[in-house]
């Protein structure tokens, strides 16, 4: 989906999904916001948030701050999605990582916009690359690195972010796995000249190299029970544990009254900002 999008961002509205704020947009509105901040330059990070990822929030001090400081936090999961449906925000779509990064490519194109990405394995990236590149033959991929799998020297980071900003990219797509990539774009808010955006799966989806849910599963919230198929030794222990979770801590905050407090609560009222370019909190390095 391509489209010429309106400039004025939708004033920003969240809603707490077991304790942890994600924002509450629609595509239209994802899109224009991100593009907006892309053809800027602006540096920006967006966490794109599963069961997984809010629950790991939950446990971990570091990686809820990372989320609640994010310049957008989308609701990818369906049950994400659906909560944020039922504490009032009543159209919220579910705004996923591999179909954000396909819009997003789309709406690059037809703007102007480079892209680069970062992360996964070389393998991978020549796929994904090519993918792109036929379905999106004029779109601008500047930047294209597989980093090692190893922690980076001050100077190898230094030369990254030197490169990345050298190739005038307005959008970066990071595919390192979660909570990995939350964190590389977190600490690099402020360094990197480009909207970053960690989409995990989406650079194995794109390039072919892992199968993705039919649209019916997709749009019935069960991508996930794909995914553990595919992979069920990687990820039986996360669903499992993960997803029980998620389904306590819910029923937990509807029977407390969180779901009715949400849809009174003046936090979340329409007067919202949107957080300023480039601003780095304390836990960043």
């Amino acid at each position: 989906m391509s489209a010429k999008l309106e400039s004025q961002p939708e004033p920003r509205k969240r809603g707490h999904v077991i304790g942890i704020p994600i924002d509450a947009i629609s595509w239209a509105g994802a899109q224009r916001l991100l593009m907006a901040w892309a053809t800027a330059h602006e540096s920006r990070y967006v966490c794109i948030c599963n069961v997984h990822s809010v629950v790991s929030a939950t446990q971990d001090a570091t990686f809820r701050q990372v989320v609640e400081h994010a310049d957008l936090a989308t609701p990818d999961g369906a049950p994400v999605a659906w909560t944020l449906r039922r504490k009032g925000f009543v159209d919220q779509p579910r705004i996923n990582g591999p179909d954000l990064m396909w819009r997003l490519c789309a709406d690059a194109e037809a703007q102007g916009v480079s892209v680069g990405l970062f992360g996964s394995s070389p393998e991978t990236l020549s796929l994904l690359t090519a993918a792109l590149s036929a379905a999106f033959p004029a779109l601008q991929i500047r930047y294209c690195v597989s980093p090692p799998f190893r922690r980076l020297s001050v100077e190898e980071d230094e030369t990254i972010c030197r490169d990345i900003n050298a190739s005038g990219v307005g959008l970066l797509f990071v595919g390192l796995g979660c909570p990995k990539q939350e964190a590389w774009i977190a600490a690099h808010r402020g360094r990197v000249q480009a909207v970053m955006l960690g989409v995990g799966a989406a650079f194995d989806y794109h390039a072919g190299t892992i199968s993705r849910a039919p649209g019916w599963m997709r749009s019935s919230g069960l991508e996930w029970l794909h995914r553990l198929c595919s992979e069920p030794r990687r990820l039986w222990r996360r669903y499992l544990g993960t997803n029980s979770l998620f389904i306590a801590k819910t029923a937990a905050d509807f029977l407390a009254g969180g779901f009715e407090a949400n849809k009174r609560s003046s936090e979340f009222s329409l007067s919202s900002k949107w957080p300023e370019s480039g601003h780095r909190h304390k836990h960043n390095k």
